[in-house]
Protein backbone atom coordinates (compact mmCIF):
# COMPACT_ATOMS: atom_id res chain seq x y z
CA UNK A 1 0.00 0.00 0.00
CA UNK A 2 2.76 2.21 0.83
CA UNK A 3 6.04 2.64 -1.31
CA UNK A 4 9.27 4.19 0.20
CA UNK A 5 11.16 5.81 -2.93
CA UNK A 6 14.52 7.97 -1.78
CA UNK A 7 14.09 12.17 -2.44
CA UNK A 8 17.46 12.58 -0.93
CA UNK A 9 20.84 11.61 -1.93
CA UNK A 10 20.98 7.38 -2.73
CA UNK A 11 23.43 5.25 -0.07
CA UNK A 12 25.45 2.54 -0.78
CA UNK A 13 22.44 0.03 -0.87
CA UNK A 14 20.15 2.12 -2.82
CA UNK A 15 17.84 3.52 -0.54
CA UNK A 16 17.33 5.83 2.24
CA UNK A 17 15.31 6.41 5.00
CA UNK A 18 14.13 9.72 4.29
CA UNK A 19 11.95 8.85 1.64
CA UNK A 20 8.18 9.20 -0.23
CA UNK A 21 5.53 6.12 -0.05
CA UNK A 22 2.89 5.04 -2.38
CA UNK A 23 0.55 2.55 -3.19
CA UNK A 24 0.72 -0.69 -5.75
CA UNK A 25 -3.26 -1.79 -6.32
CA UNK A 26 -4.42 -5.41 -6.85
CA UNK A 27 -6.20 -4.72 -10.26
CA UNK A 28 -7.92 -8.31 -9.20
CA UNK A 29 -9.56 -7.54 -6.85
CA UNK A 30 -9.71 -3.93 -5.38
CA UNK A 31 -13.33 -2.82 -5.38
CA UNK A 32 -14.39 -0.83 -9.30
CA UNK A 33 -13.69 2.38 -8.29
CA UNK A 34 -10.58 3.15 -6.39
CA UNK A 35 -11.43 3.96 -2.60
CA UNK A 36 -8.50 5.13 -0.13
CA UNK A 37 -9.68 3.81 2.62
CA UNK A 38 -10.38 0.07 1.37
CA UNK A 39 -6.98 0.48 0.34
CA UNK A 40 -5.56 1.54 4.04
CA UNK A 41 -7.92 -1.09 5.67
CA UNK A 42 -6.29 -3.56 3.13
CA UNK A 43 -2.63 -2.25 4.40
CA UNK A 44 -3.10 -1.73 7.91
CA UNK A 45 -4.09 -5.90 7.72
CA UNK A 46 -5.65 -6.33 11.06
CA UNK A 47 -5.63 -9.69 12.56
CA UNK A 48 -9.66 -10.83 12.36
CA UNK A 49 -11.25 -13.45 10.37
CA UNK A 50 -8.89 -16.81 9.78
CA UNK A 51 -7.30 -16.27 6.47
CA UNK A 52 -7.59 -18.14 3.80
CA UNK A 53 -4.34 -19.72 1.78
CA UNK A 54 -3.09 -21.75 -1.94
CA UNK A 55 -0.17 -22.31 -0.05
CA UNK A 56 1.22 -26.22 0.01
CA UNK A 57 -1.25 -26.95 -2.94
CA UNK A 58 0.04 -29.68 -6.08
CA UNK A 59 -1.26 -32.98 -7.30
CA UNK A 60 -0.47 -35.80 -4.51
CA UNK A 61 2.08 -37.32 -6.67
CA UNK A 62 4.46 -34.07 -6.01
CA UNK A 63 6.69 -33.49 -3.12
CA UNK A 64 7.32 -29.94 -1.13
CA UNK A 65 11.46 -30.26 -0.69
CA UNK A 66 11.98 -26.82 -0.07
CA UNK A 67 10.10 -23.21 1.08
CA UNK A 68 11.72 -19.74 0.98
CA UNK A 69 9.83 -17.15 2.46
CA UNK A 70 9.76 -13.37 2.13
CA UNK A 71 8.07 -11.25 5.00
CA UNK A 72 8.00 -7.74 5.56
CA UNK A 73 7.90 -6.68 9.18
CA UNK A 74 4.15 -6.35 11.29
CA UNK A 75 2.53 -3.37 12.11
CA UNK A 76 5.04 -0.32 13.41
CA UNK A 77 4.83 2.59 15.15
CA UNK A 78 5.15 5.49 12.60
CA UNK A 79 9.29 6.64 11.33
CA UNK A 80 8.13 9.96 10.67
CA UNK A 81 5.91 13.05 13.27
CA UNK A 82 3.94 15.45 11.97
CA UNK A 83 5.98 18.53 13.64
CA UNK A 84 4.12 20.03 16.42
CA UNK A 85 1.05 17.23 17.07
CA UNK A 86 0.74 15.31 19.52
CA UNK A 87 2.34 11.53 19.07
CA UNK A 88 -0.42 8.75 18.16
CA UNK A 89 -0.85 6.91 21.80
CA UNK A 90 -0.26 3.70 21.20
CA UNK A 91 1.00 0.77 23.97
CA UNK A 92 3.81 -1.16 22.77
CA UNK A 93 3.74 -3.53 25.93
CA UNK A 94 2.57 -7.14 24.94
CA UNK A 95 -0.08 -8.01 26.84
CA UNK A 96 -2.04 -11.42 26.46
CA UNK A 97 -5.42 -10.05 26.98
CA UNK A 98 -5.70 -6.83 24.68
CA UNK A 99 -6.65 -7.05 21.55
CA UNK A 100 -5.33 -8.38 19.10
CA UNK A 101 -4.23 -11.07 20.45
CA UNK A 102 -3.31 -14.81 19.91
CA UNK A 103 -3.49 -18.05 21.64
CA UNK A 104 0.20 -18.21 21.78
CA UNK A 105 1.26 -14.88 22.67
CA UNK A 106 1.99 -15.57 26.36
CA UNK A 107 4.28 -18.61 25.70
CA UNK A 108 5.98 -16.57 22.79
CA UNK A 109 6.62 -13.93 25.46
CA UNK A 110 7.61 -16.81 27.95
CA UNK A 111 10.20 -18.35 25.55
CA UNK A 112 11.70 -14.72 24.36
CA UNK A 113 12.20 -13.84 28.11
CA UNK A 114 13.71 -16.83 28.64
CA UNK A 115 16.52 -16.97 26.25
CA UNK A 116 19.75 -17.57 26.34
CA UNK A 117 22.29 -15.62 24.61
CA UNK A 118 21.16 -16.88 21.11
CA UNK A 119 23.49 -16.96 18.32
CA UNK A 120 22.78 -13.98 16.12
CA UNK A 121 25.64 -11.87 14.01
CA UNK A 122 27.09 -8.69 15.38
CA UNK A 123 24.59 -6.03 16.63
CA UNK A 124 21.54 -8.42 16.31
CA UNK A 125 22.13 -10.20 19.59
CA UNK A 126 21.86 -6.83 21.08
CA UNK A 127 18.66 -6.05 19.86
CA UNK A 128 15.10 -6.32 22.33
CA UNK A 129 13.66 -9.96 20.89
CA UNK A 130 10.09 -8.43 21.68
CA UNK A 131 9.10 -5.02 22.11
CA UNK A 132 8.27 -3.49 25.85
CA UNK A 133 7.58 0.25 25.86
CA UNK A 134 4.18 1.64 27.46
CA UNK A 135 4.20 4.31 24.23
CA UNK A 136 5.70 2.88 21.42
CA UNK A 137 9.06 4.24 20.28
CA UNK A 138 9.72 5.12 16.41
CA UNK A 139 9.92 2.09 13.79
CA UNK A 140 9.09 -0.45 16.73
CA UNK A 141 6.68 -3.47 16.32
CA UNK A 142 3.45 -2.88 17.62
CA UNK A 143 1.45 -5.88 19.68
CA UNK A 144 -0.83 -5.95 16.34
CA UNK A 145 2.65 -6.35 14.88
CA UNK A 146 3.69 -9.44 16.67
CA UNK A 147 0.16 -10.87 16.26
CA UNK A 148 0.02 -10.79 12.41
CA UNK A 149 2.95 -13.31 12.78
CA UNK A 150 2.38 -15.00 15.31
CA UNK A 151 -0.47 -15.65 12.85
CA UNK A 152 1.72 -16.37 9.44
CA UNK A 153 3.88 -19.20 11.19
CA UNK A 154 0.88 -20.88 12.66
CA UNK A 155 -0.71 -20.80 9.25
CA UNK A 156 2.61 -21.83 7.85
CA UNK A 157 3.23 -24.47 10.35
CA UNK A 158 -0.29 -26.36 9.49
CA UNK A 159 0.91 -26.46 5.88
CA UNK A 160 4.71 -27.33 5.74
CA UNK A 161 4.93 -29.10 8.57
CA UNK A 162 2.06 -30.54 9.94
CA UNK A 163 0.63 -31.12 6.29
CA UNK A 164 3.75 -31.90 4.27
CA UNK A 165 6.46 -33.04 7.29
CA UNK A 166 9.20 -30.45 5.15
CA UNK A 167 11.25 -30.44 8.44
CA UNK A 168 11.57 -34.06 10.55
CA UNK A 169 10.83 -33.04 14.33
CA UNK A 170 14.20 -33.70 15.27
CA UNK A 171 15.44 -31.00 12.54
CA UNK A 172 19.10 -29.26 13.06
CA UNK A 173 20.20 -25.99 12.83
CA UNK A 174 21.39 -26.64 9.27
CA UNK A 175 17.97 -27.17 7.79
CA UNK A 176 17.38 -23.31 8.68
CA UNK A 177 18.33 -20.53 6.71
CA UNK A 178 17.50 -17.50 8.54
CA UNK A 179 18.05 -13.41 8.04
CA UNK A 180 16.94 -10.38 8.89
CA UNK A 181 18.14 -6.41 8.75
CA UNK A 182 19.22 -4.81 11.61
CA UNK A 183 16.29 -3.46 12.89
CA UNK A 184 14.51 -4.17 16.28
CA UNK A 185 10.89 -4.85 14.14
CA UNK A 186 12.45 -7.18 11.64
CA UNK A 187 14.19 -8.99 14.00
CA UNK A 188 10.87 -9.83 16.33
CA UNK A 189 8.61 -10.07 12.86
CA UNK A 190 11.23 -12.96 12.01
CA UNK A 191 11.02 -14.38 16.08
CA UNK A 192 7.26 -14.26 16.17
CA UNK A 193 6.83 -15.93 13.08
CA UNK A 194 9.42 -18.81 13.66
CA UNK A 195 8.16 -19.02 17.46
CA UNK A 196 4.73 -20.42 16.00
CA UNK A 197 6.31 -22.50 13.21
CA UNK A 198 8.56 -24.05 15.28
CA UNK A 199 6.81 -23.72 18.73
CA UNK A 200 9.17 -23.81 21.80
CA UNK A 201 12.46 -24.52 19.57
CA UNK A 202 15.35 -25.06 20.87
CA UNK A 203 17.44 -21.66 20.63
CA UNK A 204 21.00 -23.59 20.56
CA UNK A 205 19.53 -24.50 16.83
CA UNK A 206 18.52 -21.15 16.04
CA UNK A 207 21.48 -18.76 14.29
CA UNK A 208 19.93 -15.21 12.84
CA UNK A 209 22.11 -13.76 10.33
CA UNK A 210 21.92 -10.01 9.86
CA UNK A 211 21.77 -8.35 6.45
CA UNK A 212 23.18 -4.69 6.43
CA UNK A 213 21.34 -3.61 3.16
CA UNK A 214 17.33 -3.39 3.06
CA UNK A 215 17.81 -4.74 -0.51
CA UNK A 216 19.41 -7.96 0.67
CA UNK A 217 22.25 -7.17 -2.06
CA UNK A 218 24.88 -8.72 0.12
CA UNK A 219 28.17 -8.37 -1.51
CA UNK A 220 27.17 -7.18 -4.62
CA UNK A 221 25.78 -4.73 -3.69
CA UNK A 222 27.93 -1.87 -6.19
CA UNK A 223 25.73 -1.14 -9.13
CA UNK A 224 25.89 1.98 -10.22
CA UNK A 225 22.63 2.05 -13.34
CA UNK A 226 20.59 1.05 -10.34
CA UNK A 227 21.27 3.81 -8.29
CA UNK A 228 20.37 5.68 -12.02
CA UNK A 229 17.07 4.32 -12.56
CA UNK A 230 16.21 5.24 -8.73
CA UNK A 231 16.98 8.81 -9.52
CA UNK A 232 15.17 9.32 -12.57
CA UNK A 233 12.16 7.25 -10.60
CA UNK A 234 12.53 10.11 -8.14
CA UNK A 235 12.22 12.57 -10.45
CA UNK A 236 9.42 11.17 -12.40
CA UNK A 237 7.50 10.82 -8.40
CA UNK A 238 8.09 14.29 -7.89
CA UNK A 239 7.53 15.56 -11.12
CA UNK A 240 3.95 13.99 -10.80
CA UNK A 241 3.68 15.77 -7.90
CA UNK A 242 4.08 19.06 -8.24
CA UNK A 243 1.32 18.84 -11.15
CA UNK A 244 -1.68 17.91 -8.28
CA UNK A 245 -3.03 21.17 -7.55
CA UNK A 246 -5.48 19.58 -5.41
CA UNK A 247 -2.66 17.61 -3.43
CA UNK A 248 -1.06 20.83 -2.81
CA UNK A 249 -3.61 22.67 -1.61
CA UNK A 250 -4.33 19.82 1.07
CA UNK A 251 -0.39 20.24 1.85
CA UNK A 252 -1.06 23.66 2.61
CA UNK A 253 -4.52 23.43 4.58
CA UNK A 254 -2.47 20.75 6.99
CA UNK A 255 0.48 23.09 7.22
CA UNK A 256 -1.88 25.71 8.07
CA UNK A 257 -3.47 23.46 11.22
CA UNK A 258 -0.19 22.52 12.33
CA UNK A 259 1.48 25.72 12.06
CA UNK A 260 4.37 24.84 9.97
CA UNK A 261 5.88 25.82 6.68
CA UNK A 262 4.07 23.97 3.76
CA UNK A 263 7.58 22.35 2.75
CA UNK A 264 8.32 21.24 6.32
CA UNK A 265 5.47 19.29 6.70
CA UNK A 266 5.62 17.52 3.28
CA UNK A 267 9.12 16.62 4.32
CA UNK A 268 7.49 14.91 7.59
CA UNK A 269 5.96 12.45 4.98
CA UNK A 270 2.35 12.87 6.60
CA UNK A 271 0.82 10.16 5.32
CA UNK A 272 3.64 7.65 7.65
CA UNK A 273 2.18 9.19 10.66
CA UNK A 274 -1.46 9.29 9.43
CA UNK A 275 -1.21 5.71 8.58
CA UNK A 276 -0.77 4.77 12.24
CA UNK A 277 -3.80 6.48 13.46
CA UNK A 278 -5.84 4.91 10.75
CA UNK A 279 -4.92 1.73 11.48
CA UNK A 280 -5.34 1.70 15.15
CA UNK A 281 -8.08 3.44 15.21
CA UNK A 282 -7.12 6.84 16.56
CA UNK A 283 -8.13 10.27 16.19
CA UNK A 284 -6.30 12.33 13.49
CA UNK A 285 -3.85 14.85 15.74
CA UNK A 286 -5.56 18.07 16.23
CA UNK A 287 -4.32 21.83 17.01
CA UNK A 288 -6.15 25.14 18.23
CA UNK A 289 -6.35 25.84 14.69
CA UNK A 290 -8.16 22.88 13.67
CA UNK A 291 -8.01 19.13 12.78
CA UNK A 292 -6.24 16.86 10.21
CA UNK A 293 -9.04 14.71 8.76
CA UNK A 294 -10.06 11.87 6.21
CA UNK A 295 -10.40 14.11 3.34
CA UNK A 296 -6.59 15.12 3.94
CA UNK A 297 -6.13 11.40 4.33
CA UNK A 298 -7.70 10.63 1.11
CA UNK A 299 -6.28 12.83 -1.10
CA UNK A 300 -2.78 11.91 -0.27
CA UNK A 301 -3.94 8.45 -1.16
CA UNK A 302 -5.66 8.63 -4.13
CA UNK A 303 -2.14 10.58 -5.60
CA UNK A 304 -0.49 7.50 -4.50
CA UNK A 305 -2.93 5.38 -6.35
CA UNK A 306 -2.51 7.72 -9.27
CA UNK A 307 1.14 7.85 -8.44
CA UNK A 308 1.19 4.02 -9.20
CA UNK A 309 -0.69 3.80 -12.09
CA UNK A 310 2.44 6.43 -13.82
CA UNK A 311 4.88 4.52 -12.59
CA UNK A 312 3.58 1.13 -13.80
CA UNK A 313 3.43 2.91 -17.05
CA UNK A 314 6.75 4.67 -17.45
CA UNK A 315 8.80 1.16 -16.63
CA UNK A 316 11.95 3.10 -14.96
CA UNK A 317 11.16 1.57 -11.66
CA UNK A 318 10.95 -1.94 -13.14
CA UNK A 319 14.29 -1.14 -14.04
CA UNK A 320 15.58 -0.30 -10.80
CA UNK A 321 13.75 -3.31 -9.43
CA UNK A 322 15.78 -5.89 -11.60
CA UNK A 323 19.45 -4.58 -10.47
CA UNK A 324 18.03 -4.22 -6.95
CA UNK A 325 16.70 -7.57 -6.73
CA UNK A 326 19.20 -9.43 -9.06
CA UNK A 327 21.34 -10.60 -5.60
CA UNK A 328 18.94 -11.79 -3.52
CA UNK A 329 16.97 -13.62 -6.46
CA UNK A 330 20.39 -15.51 -7.57
CA UNK A 331 20.94 -17.05 -4.21
CA UNK A 332 17.54 -18.16 -3.91
CA UNK A 333 17.64 -19.97 -7.54
CA UNK A 334 21.15 -21.09 -6.08
CA UNK A 335 20.06 -22.37 -3.12
CA UNK A 336 17.12 -24.14 -5.08
CA UNK A 337 19.26 -25.62 -7.41
CA UNK A 338 21.22 -27.26 -4.48
CA UNK A 339 18.28 -28.53 -2.91
CA UNK A 340 17.23 -30.42 -6.69
CA UNK A 341 20.21 -31.98 -6.98
CA UNK A 342 19.17 -33.80 -3.29
CA UNK A 343 21.38 -31.36 -0.62
CA UNK A 344 19.20 -31.48 2.44
CA UNK A 345 20.36 -28.46 4.21
CA UNK A 346 18.56 -25.05 4.27
CA UNK A 347 15.13 -26.45 3.46
CA UNK A 348 13.46 -23.77 5.33
CA UNK A 349 14.51 -20.10 4.32
CA UNK A 350 13.22 -17.17 6.21
CA UNK A 351 14.39 -13.38 5.10
CA UNK A 352 12.92 -10.68 7.23
CA UNK A 353 12.62 -7.44 5.29
CA UNK A 354 10.72 -4.05 4.48
CA UNK A 355 8.51 -3.09 2.25
CA UNK A 356 11.66 -1.65 0.08
CA UNK A 357 12.49 -5.36 -0.27
CA UNK A 358 9.32 -7.08 -1.23
CA UNK A 359 7.97 -4.23 -3.69
CA UNK A 360 11.36 -4.66 -6.04
CA UNK A 361 10.79 -8.42 -5.52
CA UNK A 362 7.44 -8.26 -6.97
CA UNK A 363 8.10 -6.02 -9.69
CA UNK A 364 11.47 -7.59 -10.71
CA UNK A 365 9.27 -11.27 -11.42
CA UNK A 366 6.44 -8.81 -13.28
CA UNK A 367 3.66 -9.60 -10.60
CA UNK A 368 2.48 -5.90 -11.63
CA UNK A 369 -0.91 -7.03 -10.54
CA UNK A 370 0.14 -7.15 -6.34
CA UNK A 371 -0.46 -5.03 -4.39
CA UNK A 372 2.40 -2.99 -2.46
CA UNK A 373 3.39 -4.97 0.60
CA UNK A 374 1.07 -4.66 3.45
CA UNK A 375 2.23 -4.78 7.21
CA UNK A 376 3.14 -8.60 7.43
CA UNK A 377 3.55 -9.34 3.48
CA UNK A 378 4.42 -12.96 2.87
CA UNK A 379 6.22 -13.92 -0.59
CA UNK A 380 6.42 -17.33 -0.64
CA UNK A 381 8.69 -19.74 -3.13
CA UNK A 382 7.75 -23.08 -2.70
CA UNK A 383 9.77 -25.99 -4.43
CA UNK A 384 8.21 -29.08 -5.45
CA UNK A 385 9.89 -32.99 -6.55
CA UNK A 386 7.72 -34.72 -9.58
CA UNK A 387 7.32 -37.77 -7.89
CA UNK A 388 6.61 -39.36 -10.88
CA UNK A 389 9.77 -38.07 -12.60
CA UNK A 390 12.11 -37.06 -9.61
CA UNK A 391 14.61 -35.55 -11.50
CA UNK A 392 11.82 -33.01 -13.06
CA UNK A 393 10.87 -29.21 -9.89
CA UNK A 394 8.90 -27.50 -10.31
CA UNK A 395 8.27 -23.57 -8.30
CA UNK A 396 5.25 -22.33 -7.26
CA UNK A 397 5.18 -18.71 -6.23
CA UNK A 398 2.41 -16.98 -3.70
CA UNK A 399 1.87 -13.84 -2.56
CA UNK A 400 -0.40 -13.16 1.33
CA UNK A 401 -1.60 -17.09 0.11
CA UNK A 402 -2.70 -16.18 -3.44
CA UNK A 403 -1.04 -18.35 -6.00
CA UNK A 404 1.04 -15.69 -8.83
CA UNK A 405 3.08 -18.58 -10.39
CA UNK A 406 1.72 -16.92 -13.56
CA UNK A 407 1.91 -14.03 -13.27
CA UNK A 408 5.47 -13.92 -13.01
CA UNK A 409 7.20 -12.80 -16.06
CA UNK A 410 9.14 -16.20 -17.18
CA UNK A 411 6.09 -18.36 -16.45
CA UNK A 412 3.07 -16.25 -18.26
CA UNK A 413 3.47 -18.46 -21.62
CA UNK A 414 4.11 -21.89 -19.83
CA UNK A 415 0.86 -21.22 -18.42
CA UNK A 416 -1.04 -21.51 -21.97
CA UNK A 417 1.06 -24.51 -22.53
CA UNK A 418 1.72 -26.84 -19.86
CA UNK A 419 -1.66 -28.43 -17.52
CA UNK A 420 0.80 -28.62 -14.35
CA UNK A 421 -0.11 -26.20 -11.57
CA UNK A 422 3.16 -24.96 -11.51
CA UNK A 423 6.49 -23.53 -12.90
CA UNK A 424 9.56 -25.88 -14.31
CA UNK A 425 12.52 -24.70 -12.10
CA UNK A 426 14.80 -24.32 -15.21
CA UNK A 427 12.46 -21.32 -16.43
CA UNK A 428 13.25 -19.61 -12.83
CA UNK A 429 16.98 -20.46 -13.22
CA UNK A 430 16.89 -19.05 -17.12
CA UNK A 431 14.99 -15.43 -15.75
CA UNK A 432 17.72 -15.05 -13.27
CA UNK A 433 20.81 -16.23 -14.54
CA UNK A 434 19.91 -14.67 -18.67
CA UNK A 435 16.64 -13.34 -19.12
CA UNK A 436 16.87 -9.92 -16.60
CA UNK A 437 19.85 -8.85 -18.04
CA UNK A 438 18.52 -8.82 -21.78
CA UNK A 439 16.30 -5.81 -20.47
CA UNK A 440 19.70 -3.88 -20.21
CA UNK A 441 21.10 -5.48 -23.69
CA UNK A 442 23.94 -7.23 -21.20
CA UNK A 443 24.76 -10.23 -20.19
CA UNK A 444 25.61 -10.37 -16.70
CA UNK A 445 24.86 -8.49 -13.46
CA UNK A 446 27.97 -6.59 -13.52
CA UNK A 447 27.57 -5.63 -17.30
CA UNK A 448 24.07 -4.35 -16.69
CA UNK A 449 25.37 -2.46 -13.45
CA UNK A 450 28.09 -0.40 -15.72
CA UNK A 451 26.43 0.02 -18.85
CA UNK A 452 23.29 2.25 -19.49
CA UNK A 453 20.50 0.47 -21.36
CA UNK A 454 20.16 0.75 -24.83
Amino acid sequence: LVHLIPVNPVREDGLNPKSRKRIMPDLLTEPPAIDPVYEAHVYCNIPTIAERSMEGHAPHYFKLVSVQVLIRHGDRYPLYTIPKTKRPDIDCMLVPSRKPSHPQLEAFIKHMSKAPAAQMDGSLSSLPRFPSHSLCEMGELTQTGVIQHLRNGRLLRDIYINKHKLLPGDWTAKQLYLETTGKSRTLQSALALLYTFLPDFDWKKIYMRHQWSTIFCSGSCDCPMRNHYLEEEQRRQYSLRVKNNNLEKIYVDMAKIVGIPTRQLRASNPIDSLLCYFCHNVSFPCTKAGCIGMEHFKVIKRHQLEDDRERQEKKIYFLYALLATHPLLNQTVNRLQRIAEGKKEEVFVLYSAHDVTLSPVLSALGITEARFPRFAARLVFELWQDGKRPKEHFIRILYNGADVTFQTLFCKDHYKLSSKPMCPLEKFVNFVKRDMFLFFNSTSYYDACHRRAL
